[in-house]
């Protein structure tokens, strides 16, 4: 088959063949690489129609609402793996065979400690501090710890810093959750599931054996396939650039940390709950509901729709029926739980909803389950770096092993001054 060409027609009658690649799913792509020498660049704020490298690993369709990871559909994941199951995928590129998958999960088992100097980091926060400002600041200090894996040169250690990003940044999670609110820290439990660990970590005591949920614990594991990986979006872009000039992996993911927090990223599930609360109770929601549909009020309906699924989220309906077996299960009293399956309902069956596809979207559920099994809302989009980790370390690693890959460096528009002499202080 002839490799298809796209023609761009240049200033001064001149013309210039683009090659256009085409992946196994999804858009063709223009190869632009080329365009620089011809004295031109493209101009596309938020990189928005612009693919900035090839990738394996993850593929969205927001028109026909498809998430594949490595191929698998994300509601066959959800319901019929695990977490580190799906860690291997993202890392390897297939699934583990038994004897793969369980010596996978004891060496995430038997790294799942941090140095015990990393407790002294925590206490040069104040207790008010955020979750993801501590989350930050840590995980970037492990690069001082673990010095042994830092020549991303060498696929052995990119391999070991994988592993260890994976295993401790539930610990570092939880212990993230225990400093602000005044309780010790908690060792991990070789024992339990990567789920359970992470609740005992959460919410065990020293005075008392914690006994895991089983729903809980699925409930949790779910969140965290849900969370692993959704291609190239603002922090694993931030992964990749940070990765692609040669920093050590915890400094990487650590960007990729900050970069989550931005509200426009990682904080929908905590604006979803703070919205709930304004809304208050039940009898106020057709207020709101009114509003959402007033295109002259600011009020806006978070945690339905979203950016990429134009149709609805794939993500949803699984962590939807997960919601409702936690509901169910932990019997929570709670008004805002109310509100929000009330807000539900209406979402699902409403015209105005459902013409313009406002479907409750993963964040909208995952939130609901956070707060009903007792996570407090500053803690969501910690659990979300969490689940991400794998993610980002998967597509850092696929980075560094693509042969040639250079430095990230966009270009811009350059909108300032022209060349003009300088003045002296003294003459101004």
């Amino acid at each position: 088959m002839a490799e298809k060409v796209a023609k761009l027609e240049l200033p001064g009658n001149d013309s210039i063949e683009l090659p256009v690649k085409q992946g196994t799913a999804g858009f063709d792509v223009i190869d632009i690489s080329k365009l620089g020498s011809k004295g031109y660049f493209t101009f596309d704020p938020g990189f928005l129609a612009t693919a900035s490298c090839e990738s394996a690993i993850t593929y969205i369709d927001g028109e026909q609402g498809i998430l594949l990871h490595r191929g698998y559909p994300i509601g066959q994941l959800a319901v019929e793996s695990n977490y580190l199951d799906l860690c291997y995928l993202l890392l390897y590129g297939e699934l583990p065979s038994k004897a793969q998958y369980e010596k996978f999960a004891a060496t995430v088992r038997n790294h799942t400690m941090v140095h015990q100097q990393v407790e002294f980091f925590f206490r040069g926060f104040r207790r008010d501090a955020h979750p993801m400002a501590m989350l930050c600041g840590v995980t970037g200090a492990l690069a001082s710890f673990y010095q042994d894996s830092l020549d991303v040169a060498d696929p052995k250690h990119r391999e070991i810093a994988a592993y260890r990003l994976v295993s401790k940044m539930p610990t570092l999670a939880a212990m993230c959750y225990k400093y602000s609110v005044g309780q010790p820290f908690q060792y991990p439990r070789n024992d339990l599931s990567y789920s359970g660990n992470f609740l005992s970590m959460m919410f065990g005591v020293p005075c008392e054996p914690y006994q895991v949920n089983p729903i809980i614990e699925r409930a949790m594991d779910r969140i965290f396939i849900l969370h692993a990986d959704h291609e190239q979006n603002a922090s694993t872009s931030t992964v990749r650039l940070a990765g692609s000039s040669g920093a050590n992996p915890f400094a990487c993911i650590a960007a990729g940390i900050a970069s989550l927090w931005g509200p426009a990223h990682g904080g929908a599930n905590e604006a979803c709950l703070k919205m709930l609360e304004e809304i208050g109770s039940v009898d106020r929601i057709p207020e709101f509901i009114e509003r959402a549909k007033d295109k002259n009020d600011p009020f806006r309906l978070m945690g339905f729709g979203h950016r990429v699924y134009k149709n609805f989220d794939p993500r949803a309906k699984v962590m939807r029926e997960t919601c409702h077996e936690v509901l169910t299960e932990l019997k929570v009293d709670d008004p805002l739980l109310d509100v929000a399956m009330e807000l539900e309902r209406i979402a699902l069956e409403d015209e105005y909803f459902i013409s313009k596809k406002l479907y409750p979207n993963v964040d909208f559920y995952s939130g609901i389950i956070m707060k009903a099994i007792g996570i407090p809302t500053s803690m969501f989009t910690v659990i979300f770096a969490l689940a991400r980790t794998v993610g980002w370390i998967a597509h850092w690693k696929e980075m560094l092993d693509q042969p040639g890959h250079k430095i990230s460096r966009p270009r811009q528009l350059y909108t300032g001054e022209a060349e003009r002499d300088f003045i002296k202080l003294s003459d101004r």
